[in-house]
Formats: structure tokens, C-alpha cells, sequence
């Protein structure tokens, strides 16, 4: 028996050695095991850095086209050197009953988690679609935890700020008339100029249209929802209550008809940016980036920050998160996903260091990188 017992245990040890990876370096677009040797299951995330540890959470996919609906929840993640993670669990599920809110089936994208020091909660935000309803629902999930590894509980699912006007808000939406006479929607795009359209006096009493969407915490502590809304032709930004719990509606709308998802913020020397990326479905295009003084604006674009090969699809990646890495001055790291609709768990992950030519942020392909390429920028200033 005892033989039987350690030949089992060996067999253990043979096979984590086999399959659980250690790694130094990042991989762009590769297979990103976990430490049960397990591909990353955290499509379309965001990282929160807590007491020194990353926390990875993302969407957790299933094999087929079946994945692009949420049939588990999100899953999560841990790391101390952002190379190697510790599969965490699902902190978030979905309900298998009829008819409930998170039944399996709906959809939850975009899953980002930021801790509120007043409250001591973590609080989870994500873009939810209801069963059965394809993308109309357009609305903005909130779930909160006592810790980064759940379990989250859903406390609300909403359109933000119903019934209040945004800071530059227009004469013509007050009207609070809907003109769509005329207007075509092709690929998710509509012919005419939405202001005229005003989706914005459309959705006025019932919330804003909220899909792709992402967090921004400032130095300050406070948190803003970033957005897109309108039909996906306009970029929402909004301040968050002090409990990030909800939208207090004060907010603005960006680049009013251009058409940006995928939007991630982050701030450098004083200066806020964006990574947008078009609205084209699950295929990659050309990545926007843009700069404001204040995260209210205005902004102004600086178009594609890729800048070589494969810069016209973001390197086959749309943004998700830009990640500041802890300790390292001036050290950001661009997430993005390779969407595989038809497979949708064999995603890959794009991350990439940003670099910098004047105000602004640059992308260029590494096959491999570590984190030494900061500390590398830095001795050659």
C-alpha cells in the first residue's frame, strides 16, 4: 500500500512539474497557462493591485460560440510578479434558474473590480445584457464583495444617470424628440449625426445605453464609469458615488458620433488618456488613443498609438485595461484580447508596454518582454 501511495504521489509531482509553467517574461497572443498549467480563462479584464498582490478579473469562456454568452461568471485571478497566476476560482456566477437576473445564457462583459477604502468593499462592474435579449438591455451590473476573491453580490442592474443631463449636454437634446427619420444602421454604425438623432433625449428618463465599458479610480479616490453609449456612437464618462455603488450624474459625453469601445483610461504626469478601439464586432481595427487635461475633457485624439507591423489591427487585439505597474515609475502596460468568436475560451492575451513620444503613447510589437524594459526606458533618459 505504501508503494501504491508513493508511486501516486510522485505521479502528482511528475505532472505539476509538467504542466505548471514558471514565467519571466510575457508572450503576446501566446497560450498563458496558469498554475494548474490551465489557459487563462479572464476575457475582456481588468486588474486591481491590492496589499501587493494583482487580482485578474475577466470573463470565464466556454468552448463554441455558446462562450459569448456568460454560462459561468467571472473568474479570477492572483499574481505577485504579473508573470505567473493562481487560478482563484469564479467569484462571480451565473444562476442556472429560470428567469433570474444572472441566468445562464445572459451576458456579462467587461468585468473590473476596484476597492473602496471607505466602505472596505470591493466592488465589481460590468456590462450586462439580459437572456434572450440580445445587446438592447445596454445596461451596467454592480456587485460587491468583503474580499477580491469573492463571492460578489450582485446588488443592482441599471442604465446610469436617468433623468440628468450631461455637462455639455446640447439645446437639441432637451428637446427630448427622437428623429430617426431617415437614418440607417450599418454594422452598428447610423448614417445620420446622432446629436440630431438625440439618443441622448431618447434614453433621458430611463438611463443611457451603457455596453462597453471600464473604471478609472483618480489620485483623489474618486472613480468614474467610462462607457459606450448612444447606440455605441458616443463615449460616456461619469463620476461614481463615494461608495462606487452608483453614477451621481455629473457627466459628460466624448467624441460625440465616432464610434469608440474597448475604452481604458489611465493617468501620466498630470494627464489623462484613453485606448478606444472602432466598433467593428469581434474583428480587430485600428486602435485610437487620446489625451485631456481633466478627465471631464475637453479631449483630443492622437490617433493609432500602434506603429508597425499589424498596427491597422492593433496587433489582431482590441484594448481592454491599461495596467500601472506597481514600484516601477512611469511603467504602464496595454492589455488587450484576441477574440476567437467561433472558439470563444481559445482567447489570447496582448500585453504590451507603452512607451512614450512626447504626450504621446506609442505601441510596438514584442514577440517576448519582461519588466526590465522599464527600468531600461528609464536609464536611457
Amino acid at each position: 500500500m505504501k508503494r501504491v501511495q508513493y508511486f501516486f504521489f510522485a505521479f502528482l509531482s511528475i505532472s505539476s512539474f509538467v504542466f505548471a509553467q514558471n514565467y519571466h517574461s510575457f508572450f503576446p497572443g501566446q497560450l498563458w497557462n496558469d498554475n494548474k498549467g490551465v489557459h487563462i480563462n479572464a476575457h475582456g479584464g481588468g486588474i486591481l493591485f491590492n496589499n501587493g498582490i494583482y487580482y485578474w478579473f475577466g470573463e470565464h469562456k466556454i468552448e463554441g460560440e455558446a462562450g459569448n454568452q456568460a454560462r459561468v461568471g467571472v473568474h479570477c485571478y492572483s499574481s505577485k510578479d504579473l508573470y505567473n497566476w493562481k487560478d482563484e476560482g469564479i467569484v462571480l456566477k451565473v444562476d442556472t434558474m429560470k428567469g433570474s437576473r444572472l441566468e445562464s445564457g445572459c451576458i456579462i462583459e467587461r468585468p473590473k473590480v476596484i476597492y473602496n477604502a471607505k466602505t472596505k468593499k470591493y466592488v465589481m462592474w460590468f456590462h450586462y445584457e439580459q437572456k434572450g435579449m440580445g445587446y438592447q438591455r445596454a445596461a451596467s451590473g454592480v456587485a460587491i464583495s468583503n474580499k477580491p476573491t469573492g463571492m460578489f453580490r450582485l446588488v443592482r442592474l441599471f442604465r446610469p444617470d436617468a433623468g440628468i443631463w450631461p455637462i455639455n449636454v446640447l439645446s437639441m437634446h432637451k428637446n427630448i424628440k427622437f428623429n430617426s427619420i431617415g437614418a440607417k444602421f450599418d454594422g452598428g454604425y447610423c448614417s445620420n449625426d446622432v446629436d440630431s438623432i438625440n439618443f441622448v433625449g431618447r434614453d433621458f428618463k430611463d438611463g443611457q445605453m451603457a455596453r462597453d465599458m471600464n473604471l478609472f479610480v483618480d489620485d483623489d479616490k474618486k472613480a468614474y464609469l467610462i462607457y459606450s453609449s448612444e447606440e455605441n456612437s458616443t463615449l460616456h464618462i461619469s463620476l461614481l458615488s463615494d461608495d462606487y455603488l452608483s453614477t451621481v450624474g455629473k457627466w459628460v459625453r466624448v467624441f460625440p458620433g465616432k464610434y469608440n469601445e474597448g475604452a481604458a483610461m489611465f493617468k501620466r504626469k498630470g494627464k489623462y488618456y484613453l485606448f478606444t478601439s472602432a466598433c467593428t464586432g469581434w474583428n480587430p481595427n485600428p486602435g485610437r488613443c487620446a489625451v485631456a487635461n481633466h478627465i471631464f475633457g475637453p479631449w483630443k485624439e492622437l490617433g493609432n498609438p500602434c506603429v508597425d507591423k499589424d498596427s491597422e489591427t492593433t496587433y489582431h487585439s482590441q484594448s481592454t485595461y491599461v495596467l500601472p505597474v506597481a514600484g516601477k515609475k512611469d511603467a504602464f502596460i496595454f492589455m488587450g484580447d484576441r477574440w476567437t468568436p467561433q472558439n470563444a475560451i481559445d482567447g489570447r492575451y496582448v500585453w504590451l508596454p507603452i512607451e512614450f513620444r512626447g504626450d504621446k503613447p506609442i505601441l510596438k510589437w514584442y514577440e517576448e518582454w519582461n519588466l526590465n524594459r522599464f527600468e531600461d526606458t528609464l536609464h536611457k533618459k
